[in-house]
C-alpha cells in the first residue's frame, strides 16, 4: 500500500491552506509612519461633454485597498466637491477587478481591489465649460499587518488636461483659486505597468499542480504511463524523433485543460467568476457538485464520458504524425475522466470563486502536473523502472480524496448559510461533520473501513500507517471547537466564532468583566470588545481614570482592523489579560476609521499633516500621529493621568505571555508613582 508518495504533498497541502491563519509579523512601538500608498491620476476626453477621471494608485507589495462594495473592511469612497452644479457623475466609479474572501474575523465578505497598481475610473458628463476644474477627496483603507485609513486630495483640470494629487488640504482648496504656483505632491503619471504578479494565482497555480500531481497517482491515470511510452518506443524511429513525439504529447496536454479553463471564463465572464463565490445559489450547486465527485472517489459509481467520444479519438490518434499524437493526448484526457473529473472540476471550482482568469491558471497548473511526468517517461524510457507497480494502493488514493472533497463540499454550504444568515449550519454542527469525516478517514486508513473497489488488506505500510496518525491527530485538535475552543490552525475554515449556538463556549456567559446588570455606563462609555467597558472619547475616559485612581490603556483601533478584532478574540480573551483589562486599567478605544462627519465647528486643518479632519475617524488618526508619530493600528499605549507614557507602546502583539507582561509593567510603574 504505497501511500507514501502523497504524504508528503498533502502536508504541503495542508500548511499552504493554514498558513493563511499564521501571525503576521509583532510590530512594536517604534515610532513609524506607514505610507503603503501613492497615488497619480489622468484626465481623457470621451466626447464633446463626456471625461474619463482616472485614480491611479501604486500599492507596495504586500498591501491591499479595500473595495467600494467590500462588506467587511472600509469602504473606498469618493466624495466630488460640487458635483451637481457644472459637471455630473455618470454611474458609480469603475476600480477594475477585485478579490472577495470571507473573513472569520468579521463574518463577512473582504473585497480587495486586485493587483498593486490599480486603476479607478469615474465618468463624468461636463455641463459648464466655464468651470473645468474638478475637486475630489479620496477616503480608503490600506491593510497588511496593520490597517491604515487615508484621505488624499485629487484635482482633475478638464481644461489643462492633467490631474494632481495633494496631500495637504490648503494647497487642495487653493487650487484654481489665484494664479500662484502651487506645489504639488504627485503628478500626472499615467504609465505604470498593470502586470504585477498576483501572489494569489501563484498559490492557486502551485495547489493546482499539486492537484495534477495526486490525478497521477489514480487508478485511470497511473497504469496509462507504461501503455503511453511503449507507444512512443516503438513510433519513434530515432532518439530525437522520440523526444519531439514526447514534448508535442506533454505541450497537447496542457493545451486541452486551458482550453477547457478558457471556456469556463468565456461561458461566466471573468468578472462575473467573482460573483458567483458569494452566490447562495452557486455555493449550492458546488456543493452538490462536490458531493457527487466525492461519492464518485469513494467507489459508489464512476463518472464517465461517452464511451463513443472515446472510440472517436481513438481512430484519429492512429493517424499519426503531430495531429495523432493530439488525438492521443485527448484520448487520454477522455478515459482518464472518472478519475481526474472530480479533480479538474474541484479546481475549477476553487479557480471561480477568484474570478479573473484563475480557471485558466488552475488548468495550466493542474496540466502541467500531468504533462510534465508523461513527457519526461517517454524521452527518458529506461526511467520506467523506478516506478512502483499499479495496485490496490492507487485505489486508496481515490478514497483519501474523495473524503477531501466530502470535507471541502460543507465549505461551500457553510459559505451559503453565512450569506443566508439561516442558522442551519452553525460552528458547532460544521466542526461536527468535519470531525466525522476525519474519523472515517482514519477508519478507512487504519483498514477498518472497507469499500466497493478496495483489495484485501495483509498488512498496514509505513506510509498508510503515519497519515491515519496525522490524520487522528487532526481530529483530536478539532474537537475541542465542538465547546468553543478557537481552532487558530484552520481559521477561516469553519464559520466564525459568533455564528455558534454558544458564542461565549459551551456553559459560558459573556466574557467580559463589566456586568451591564449591576452597573451604570457612564456618559461617553459603552460595551466595547468583549463587553469591557470603553470610552470612546479621550478627555472624558481621562476624567474617568482619575476618578478611580487607574491608569489608562489608549487603544488606537479600527472598526475594519483585522489585526484588531484578532488580537481581541485571541489575546484580550485570555482570562489573565481580560482580568487586567477589566480591573486593573480604564480602556479608552479611539477609532481611527469611523466615518462620521465631525459638526462642521469641529473641523479643522491638522497642523502635522496639512489634511481637513472631518471625520472622527480623521480626528483620533490625527491625534495618534501627533503624539505618538504612528499612523497603524492596533496601537496600544499605557498611560498615567499627567498623560504620560508608562511603558513603551505595542502595536500587533499576538503572543499571550508578553502582553500580559506588557500591561503588568505598566500598571505596576502606575503604582509606585
Amino acid at each position: 500500500m504505497r501511500l507514501y508518495k502523497f504524504v508528503f504533498f498533502i502536508v504541503i497541502t495542508v500548511g499552504s491552506l493554514t498558513s493563511q491563519s499564521l501571525q503576521a509579523q509583532v510590530f512594536t512601538g517604534e515610532a513609524k509612519t506607514y505610507d503603503p500608498v501613492a497615488w497619480s491620476g489622468a484626465v481623457e476626453q470621451l466626447s464633446e461633454t463626456t471625461y474619463a477621471l482616472h485614480f491611479d494608485a501604486e500599492v507596495e507589495q504586500g498591501w491591499h485597498i479595500y473595495s467600494q462594495y467590500t462588506a467587511a473592511g472600509m469602504p473606498f469612497r469618493f466624495d466630488f466637491k460640487k458635483k451637481g452644479t457644472y459637471y455630473e457623475l455618470e454611474g458609480a466609479a469603475v476600480e477594475g477587478d477585485t478579490t472577495k474572501q470571507y473573513s472569520d474575523i468579521f463574518g463577512e465578505y473582504e473585497t480587495f481591489i486586485d493587483g498593486y497598481t490599480p486603476r479607478l475610473t469615474q465618468k463624468i458628463r461636463w455641463t459648464n465649460p466655464e468651470q473645468s476644474v474638478i475637486k475630489s477627496v479620496i477616503s480608503y483603507q490600506v491593510c497588511d499587518e496593520v490597517c491604515i485609513p487615508q484621505d488624499f486630495y485629487v484635482v482633475h483640470d478638464l481644461a489643462k488636461q492633467v490631474a494632481l494629487v495633494f496631500e495637504t488640504y490648503k494647497e487642495f482648496d487653493a487650487y484654481g483659486q489665484s494664479s500662484e504656483t502651487i506645489s504639488q505632491t504627485k503628478q500626472l503619471n499615467d504609465s505604470f505597468n498593470d502586470t504585477q504578479e498576483n501572489k494569489g494565482l501563484w498559490t492557486l497555480f502551485i495547489l493546482s499542480f499539486g492537484g495534477g500531481l495526486l490525478a497521477l497517482l489514480t487508478p485511470c491515470v497511473f497504469p496509462m504511463i507504461p501503455m503511453t511510452i511503449g507507444f512512443f518506443t516503438k513510433q519513434s524511429k530515432t532518439r530525437t524523433a522520440g523526444i519531439k513525439n514526447a514534448i508535442v504529447y506533454g505541450l497537447s496536454i496542457i493545451f486541452i485543460y486551458v482550453v477547457l479553463g478558457l471556456s469556463v471564463v468565456a461561458i461566466f465572464g471573468a468578472d462575473a467568476l467573482n460573483a458567483l463565490s458569494t452566490s447562495v445559489t452557486f455555493n449550492l450547486i458546488f456543493f452538490v457538485v462536490l458531493i457527487i465527485f466525492a461519492i464518485s472517489f469513494l467507489g459508489a459509481f464512476e463518472i464517465q464520458l461517452p464511451n463513443s467520444w472515446a472510440n472517436k479519438v481513438d481512430r484519429q490518434a492512429d493517424r499519426g504524425g503531430m495531429v495523432g499524437i493530439f488525438f492521443m493526448a485527448l484520448a487520454l484526457a477522455i478515459v482518464s475522466f472518472s478519475c481526474t473529473g472530480p479533480i479538474v472540476g474541484t479546481t475549477l471550482v476553487q479557480a471561480s470563486s477568484k474570478g479573473g482568469l484563475a480557471p485558466v491558471i488552475g488548468m495550466l497548473g493542474f496540466s502541467s502536473a500531468i504533462a510534465i511526468p508523461f513527457a519526461l517517461f517517454a524521452m527518458f524510457p529506461a526511467w520506467m523502472s523506478s516506478l512502483p507497480k499499479s495496485g490496490g494502493w492507487l485505489n486508496s488514493v481515490k478514497v483519501v480524496l474523495g473524503f477531501l472533497e466530502l470535507a471541502l463540499a460543507f465549505k461551500f454550504l457553510s459559505n451559503a448559510d453565512l450569506v443566508l444568515q439561516a442558522h442551519l449550519l452553525e460552528r458547532e454542527t460544521f466542526l461536527a461533520i468535519i470531525i466525522a469525516i476525519g474519523l472515517g478517514l482514519v477508519l478507512y486508513l487504519f483498514g477498518r473501513l472497507k469499500l466497493p473497489h478496495d483489495s484485501d488488506l495483509n498488512h498496514l505500510s509505513v506510509g498508510r500507517v503515519l497519515l491515519g496518525l496525522v490524520t487522528l491527530s487532526f481530529v483530536i485538535y478539532l474537537i475541542p471547537g465542538l465547546w468553543g475552543a478557537p481552532l487558530k490552525m484552520i481559521s477561516g475554515f469553519p464559520p466564525p466564532m459568533n455564528y455558534s449556538e454558544s458564542p461565549y463556549g459551551v456553559g459560558a456567559a459573556k466574557s467580559g468583566g463589566y456586568i451591564k446588570s449591576t452597573q451604570s455606563i457612564p456618559d461617553q462609555a459603552e460595551l466595547g470588545p468583549l463587553d469591557l467597558l470603553a470610552f470612546t472619547d479621550y478627555e472624558a475616559g481621562l476624567a474617568y481614570a482619575k476618578e478611580k485612581n487607574k491608569p489608562v490603556l489608549l487603544d488606537f483601533t479600527g472598526v475594519a482592523c483585522i489585526n484588531c478584532r484578532r488580537m481581541e478574540e485571541r489575546v484580550w480573551s485570555d482570562p489573565k489579560v481580560l482580568n487586567l483589562l477589566s480591573n486593573q486599567v480604564i480602556l479608552i478605544s479611539l477609532y481611527a476609521d469611523k466615518i462620521d462627519e465631525l459638526p462642521e465647528s469641529e473641523q479643522y486643518i491638522s497642523e502635522t499633516t496639512g489634511k481637513l479632519i472631518r471625520t472622527i475617524g480623521n480626528k483620533w488618526s490625527d491625534f495618534q500621529i501627533e503624539r505618538y508619530k504612528v499612523n497603524a493600528q492596533p496601537y496600544y499605549v499605557l498611560i498615567d493621568h499627567d498623560e504620560n507614557n508608562l511603558n513603551q507602546p505595542v502595536g500587533y502583539l499576538p503572543d499571550i505571555d508578553k502582553y500580559e507582561a506588557w500591561l503588568k509593567q505598566g500598571i505596576e510603574r502606575f503604582k509606585s508613582k
